[in-house]
């Protein structure tokens, strides 16, 4: 293939990488406004670079003519989440959706690669709609938690660095450091429901705060000066003394005093 051809054979795939982004990052928003948690911790992606499907097309035996089949991972999602356990929630979620069908699925992390690497890798076929009409790609989604990503990261920019021939002792620091992040990762997992509440009170209290704040901008809305000023200043006061557990009392307040200010607006 030459450029022009490479570049319409890219097209797909890079339309696919954009909106898989977009609907991820909209289940994340979805489930977040949902339930009090969301496995899904962020979104990224990358088409895979024209010199890296030629050299694993080469590894493969793949012919050129076959890359589309051959291939599977020339869009890659990558979903980061906090725990061990979000994996499986996530594959659940991926398998009901309808616009997009399960190949199969690589375990990584039970199965972890000789050299440390655990990942969970789901290879789907998703239809993109074209103006030639439906093209369907294959596509890799890796689902990994903070800490697998982090050791996978460095793994793979050593590999780049040494042409994926390391160093014995590079090689076992780096086995090393894998189960260090396992370790970690199964830490986590033991105070998985203490993490979450504690996430659960932050995000309560982050959203109470901004319901206050509003509400007390809307009573200027309404001309309510006097009583603005008056509950921001017991705003202040609770913030100043983190006395948040009186910040639900001050929202109440608040919001009878906004109900009466509307009520006095309606007869106006």
């Amino acid at each position: 293939m030459d450029a022009r051809d490479w570049d319409k054979f890219l097209l797909p795939y890079e339309q696919a990488l954009e909106e898989l982004k977009v609907k991820f990052k909209i289940l994340r928003s979805e489930l977040k406004s949902r339930e009090e948690y969301t496995p899904i911790e962020f979104v990224t992606g990358r088409i895979k670079r024209k010199s890296s499907i030629l050299d694993k097309a080469k590894k493969l035996n793949v012919p050129m003519d076959q890359i589309e089949t051959g291939i599977e991972d020339i869009t890659g999602i990558r979903i980061m989440c906090q725990f061990v356990e979000d994996i499986e929630r996530i594959h659940e979620l991926i398998s009901m959706r309808q616009d997009m069908k399960v190949i199969y699925v690589k375990d990584y992390v039970v199965n972890k690669k000789p050299s440390g690497y655990r990942s969970y890798h789901i290879i789907i076929e998703y239809p993109v709609q074209t103006s030639l009409g439906i093209k369907k790609v294959l596509a890799e989604i890796q689902i990994r938690t903070l800490a697998m990503n982090f050791w996978a990261t460095i793994e793979h920019s050593l590999n780049y660095k040494y042409k994926e021939s390391l160093p014995e002792n590079v090689t076992l620091r780096l086995s090393k450091a894998a189960e260090a992040a396992y370790l970690l990762d199964e830490e986590m997992s033991s105070i998985r429901n203490e993490i979450m509440e504690s996430q659960r009170l932050f995000e309560d209290k982050s959203n109470l705060v901004s319901k206050v704040l509003n509400d007390i901008q809307e009573l200027y809305f309404y001309h309510r000066v006097r009583e603005a000023a008056q509950f921001q200043l017991r705003f202040n006061e609770l913030w100043e003394n983190d006395a948040s557990w009186n910040m639900t009392e001050l929202s109440l307040d608040i919001e009878v005093a906004l109900a009466r200010a509307k009520k006095d607006n309606q007869k106006r």
